[in-house]
């Protein structure tokens, strides 16, 4: 058996053509797609990049491995303590060592575990090659690497290969003589003028007019991004930028095809894609960040090709997290699941089967600290720190007639608001019923006593000034209230 699962970062499934994208950034992967099965309703339970592939990789929501932030003492894996033994159970309960079990030799090609300081993450993994650049490589460093394990290593049987491209990441890094394929297509139909001028009023990291996180600085070596979003042309620049991202991966995923193919292995081999999050693109004012806990930050792709597993050309529309991933392997390949894990099999989605669950809990604690409740046809989201953005403490979007979240429908729909609460508190008290001995501390309390999440966390003095300096000093005196230690 030979797998090849591509971990593609920051990968919104909305900008793929197989998703219904009416830009061509994805020729590669719509062929991946069309011989497998695509799942619609797939969720990262955890955001962003972190504390999504811990929670992939362990199988278990960050409530439970303590990893939900960027920094502090919540972005490191919680330890067992005196259930230790002589190694850590993630030697076998990782994802990888699924793997492992089978027998099969695993290889991960990716700079995540440096750049996060997050070893844990090959825990399982037989060799490893760091790209070396911390996430801040493009495609042209990672795919010479690929193609020279897959000719040296294709041929043989049972392997497991992991690829981490990074290109939709920003800074948005295609190169110069790559070109612009979308110069002449239209950009998403609901990013008109109108949402452009309301979004340049609004307040917050990577705003309209703060790409640069707190201010509109740009750096000559990736002009792709603007640092500000003045009219409909940096628009264009913007949304530009992030697909060519997409389809600068897309033609590299083509030559690791093509080197497959010419190994004569393409045909049996099981290819899995997927990402680690999203990436707001306007939505909630936010450009060029994933830094929510809702539909847009949260949802990720996922296809699964499997000759002879995978039912091809199936869509599934069921919920599902991407902790799920390992007990559905599990169940495949007839291994019990670990006793700590929070996933569920969707084996049965894959033959074309109804799976799922009936409602998903998304977490974010390294831009803001949220949490989201995915059920139906509802996003509910509830604030616990607005990262700067002036959040409301509850939002609701009917996200069937309102997918880019534009109007918040708490006020008026208070009766989905309680329902989508009172989930929340169940889910959480069953959370915190079932954690490690000795922990009882809701991690997201933890990113809060320590000052707030990592990327908000002591800049709100000097934010202040740039609002004065760009006319929005009205939010100051709000911020304020809001963050009083910030000024303390």
């Amino acid at each position: 058996m030979r797998v090849l699962i591509l971990d593609l970062d920051t990968l919104r499934p909305d900008h793929l053509g197989c998703y219904g994208y009416h830009r061509n950034t994805s020729p590669n992967l719509d062929r991946i797609a069309a011989e497998g099965v695509r799942f619609d309703n797939y969720y990262c339970s955890d955001a962003p990049c972190l504390p999504s592939r811990a929670a992939w990789v362990t199988g278990r929501f960050g409530i439970h491995t303590g990893v939900v932030g960027h920094g502090g003492t919540a972005a490191d894996l919680r330890l067992l303590g005196t259930d230790r033994g002589f190694r850590d159970r993630l030697d076998r309960e990782s994802f990888w060592s699924i793997f492992r079990r089978k027998g099969m030799h695993t290889c991960s090609i990716s700079p995540f575990a440096e750049r996060h300081g997050a070893y844990w993450f090959l825990s399982g993994m037989n060799e490893v090659h760091n790209t070396g650049q911390g996430g801040g490589e493009s495609a042209e460093r990672i795919t010479p690497v690929v193609l020279d394990w897959l000719e040296r290593n294709a041929a043989k049987d049972d392997w497991l290969l992991h690829v981490n491209y990074w290109d939709p990441h920003t800074p948005y890094r295609a190169p110069a003589e790559f070109g612009n394929p979308f110069a002449d297509d239209p950009l998403p139909g609901w990013l008109t003028a109108e949402v452009l001028e309301k979004h340049r009023n609004m307040v917050g990291p990577h705003c309209a007019r703060e790409i640069a996180m707190y201010n509109n600085a740009t750096n000559p070596r990736h002009p792709r991004q603007p640092g500000e979003l003045k009219d409909m042309s940096d628009l264009r620049r913007m949304i530009d930028g992030y697909d060519c991202g997409i389809r600068y991966l897309d033609d590299h995923i083509g030559k690791l095809l093509a080197a497959l193919e010419k190994q004569g292995v393409l045909d049996e081999l099981v290819i899995l894609v997927t990402s680690d999050h999203g990436e707001n693109q306007g939505e909630l004012g936010i450009y060029g960040e994933h830094a929510t806990a809702d539909r847009i930050t949260c949802r990720i792709p996922m296809i699964v090709r499997w000759p002879g597993v995978a039912k091809a050309g199936h869509v599934d529309a069921g919920l599902h997290y991407n902790l799920d991933l390992a007990p559905t392997l599990a169940e495949l390949f007839a291994q019990a699941p670990a006793p700590r894990w929070d996933g569920q099999s969707y084996a049965p989605a894959l033959r074309g089967e109804s799976a799922g669950r009936d409602v998903l809990f998304l977490s974010q604690n390294c831009h803001v600290c949220q949490r989201g409740v995915r059920f139906g046809s509802w996003m509910y989201v509830r604030t616990y720190h607005d990262g700067y953005h002036l959040f409301d403490r509850e939002m609701l979007f009917d996200i069937e007639r309102d997918p880019h979240e534009q109007y918040n429908l708490a006020t008026e729909r208070r009766d989905i608001c309680a329902q989508a609460a009172a989930r929340l508190l169940d889910w959480h008290d069953e959370m915190m019923a079932t954690q490690l001995d000795g922990y009882t501390v809701d991690p997201m309390r933890t990113v809060l006593a320590e000052g707030g999440p990592e990327h908000a966390r002591g800049r709100l003095r000097k934010y202040c000034e740039y609002l004065e300096q760009t006319g929005r000093g009205w939010a100051i005196e709000e911020l304020k209230k809001r963050h009083p230690r910030e000024f303390a």
